[in-house]
């Protein structure tokens, strides 16, 4: 809902809320001993039992970088994947957020991991965040392929969350939020964090709060922020929805305006598509939001600011958003244990220096997946003490790059079977 300290045209409010050089990779080789109960229909008494984890086919990719298949059985039986596990100790190492085009926008395109790694000389890469893939519930409005969580690239803000009831994938355990991400801080290690939009847009007609950044869709009743990060999509899907509620109607009284240089100069109750100046921020209000911006005038000052608050103490140099499924090396809570499926995701050591990214099999001959639970285990029993569950099915993608190879190779999908275009990846880059 808009905040301000003026007060604004009253309306009905929507719903509330998706190694140093030389240093080798130090890898546990008896896996089985940390594993447990992966397999939750087992017999009666043996939920601790151990199933079954077979790691095999390792490789290194550069220094500090290992490559290997494993297979395990699980509730609908034996899933075969791919993990990376790359030291965050090294270096000469660097985590990376993917993003397609030279611009790197967040939406409006998307491209291969095969090709986002190659692009960035990346010696492996697994796909990121879940995105707006489909518009059907909003006839006449285009996909954005935008991710649903935070991004940070570089230490730069790229985009915030939607609100949760706007999310694709799983629906949200207690507890978790579309906010939560898989970050690298400026010490150099990984962790799961939370980046919380702060800002504001202040006006002659007051000040007013920011309840969104480049992202697909806004808080009933919001104002949100587009920069040149946001890429050429249309912002038209910005007011469908609400935030409980993904397949809601769209909103009837939707406005933007442009501001450039810190005034504005242009305003519309049409939203607009394109590439946004740089120097330029659009600002796109729905309902009470709307009613707000349709008070400035052409040549009206206005200062837009904007960041993303992290949890933690240690700023984010890299962050990518993702469902939480592993925290403290213990599993969510309420987890699904039924529905197995196609899945990447990531993880961490205790102590955030090494890193975990895995993709399952997919195709006709490796259809029986992982249930959430399952994975969580899994992650844990690899060594990982925090970990998020990326977007999976058709988009689930493992590529590595071997010494000496010109391009990336996909480790995950059957030969011939196309990639699923995507809107990001985190990429494993080596200066080595």
């Amino acid at each position: 809902m808009l905040r301000a300290t003026s007060r604004l045209p009253a309306g009905p409010s929507g719903s509330r809320g998706h190694s140093r050089p030389g240093r080798r990779l130090r890898r546990a080789v008896v896996v089985t001993a940390v594993w447990s109960a992966l397999v939750v229909v087992a017999a009666p008494g043996s939920a601790d039992a151990d199933p079954g984890l077979r790691l095999s086919n390792a490789a290194h990719l550069a220094p500090g970088v290992r490559y290997e298949t494993f297979s395990v059985t699980a509730s609908h039986g034996t899933a075969h994947g791919h993990l990376l596990t790359v030291d965050l100790d090294d270096a000469r190492m660097k985590i990376e957020l993917l993003r397609p085009g030279t611009s790197g926008a967040v939406t409006g395109i998307r491209a291969p991991v095969s090709r986002l790694a190659d692009a960035r000389g990346a010696v492996a890469a697994v796909n990121g965040d879940f995105f707006d893939i489909t518009e059907v519930e909003h006839p006449g409005v285009r996909p954005t392929g935008s991710t649903v969580g935070p991004a940070v690239a570089d230490g730069r803000p790229l985009k915030a969350a939607v609100p949760d009831g706007q999310r694709y994938g799983p629906a949200l355990v207690p507890g978790a939020t579309d906010e939560d991400v898989l970050g690298i801080g400026a010490d150099g290690a990984a962790r799961l964090d939370r980046l919380r939009l702060r800002g504001a847009v202040v006006t002659p007609s007051g000040t007013w709060e920011l309840a969104g950044f480049n992202q697909y869709a806004l808080p009933v009743d919001g104002i949100g922020a587009y920069t040149s990060a946001w890429g050429p999509a249309s912002r038209a899907r910005a007011s469908c929805g609400t935030n409980d509620v993904r397949a809601a109607a769209c909103g009837t009284d939707p406005y933007e305006v442009t501001v450039h240089h810190g005034r504005v100069t242009s305003a519309s109750a049409t939203l607009g598509e394109g590439v946004v100046p740089r120097g330029s921020v659009v600002l796109v209000g729905r309902e009470a939001g709307a009613r707000a911006l349709r008070r400035l005038r052409i040549g009206d000052p206005v200062h837009v600011r904007h960041r993303l608050r992290a949890t933690g103490s240690v700023p984010l140099a890299f962050a990518i958003g993702g469902y939480p499924v592993l925290r403290g090396g213990v599993p969510l809570d309420g987890l699904d244990e039924t529905a197995a499926a196609t899945r990447t995701a990531a993880g961490f050591s205790g102590q955030g220096r090494r890193l975990y990214l895995l993709a399952l099999d997919s195709g006709a001959e490796h259809d029986d997946g992982l249930t959430l639970g399952e994975l969580a285990r899994l992650l844990r029993a690899l060594g990982a003490d925090g970990a998020v569950d990326l977007d999976g099915g058709g988009s689930s993608t493992l590529v590595t790059r071997p010494p000496g190879a010109a391009y990336s190779t996909v480790r995950n999908h059957p030969s011939g079977v196309p990639e699923r275009p995507v809107p990001n990846g985190i990429g494993v880059i080596s200066s080595a």
